[in-house]
């Protein structure tokens, strides 16, 4: 069966927890998602489609660069919820 992804989001998901648990704010699981939702629209989406993940390891080459731009958006979209949570 091939799967389509969206490789940024995985990116996210995998940083966010690492990322948001030093910082003095919300992380209910609204906020989380809240974040998580902002951050994702404003990256790239970067979709996969592979049977076996082939794609992934040709990905893995610019992972360094996604995970820059992923962190960069998530302490940004963190700040904003932060001013304005919707929980």
């Amino acid at each position: 069966m091939i799967i389509l992804k969206n490789y940024m989001e995985e990116v996210v998901l995998n940083l966010m927890d690492d990322i948001l648990k030093d910082m003095d704010l919300c992380k209910c699981d609204k906020c989380k998602m809240d974040i998580a939702a902002i951050a994702l629209n404003n990256l790239p989406v970067k979709y996969v489609a592979s049977e076996k993940g082939e794609l992934y390891s040709k990905l893995h080459i610019l992972k360094k660069q996604f995970e820059v731009d992923a962190i960069t958006e998530i302490l940004k979209a963190a700040a904003l919820v932060n001013e304005s949570p919707h929980h």
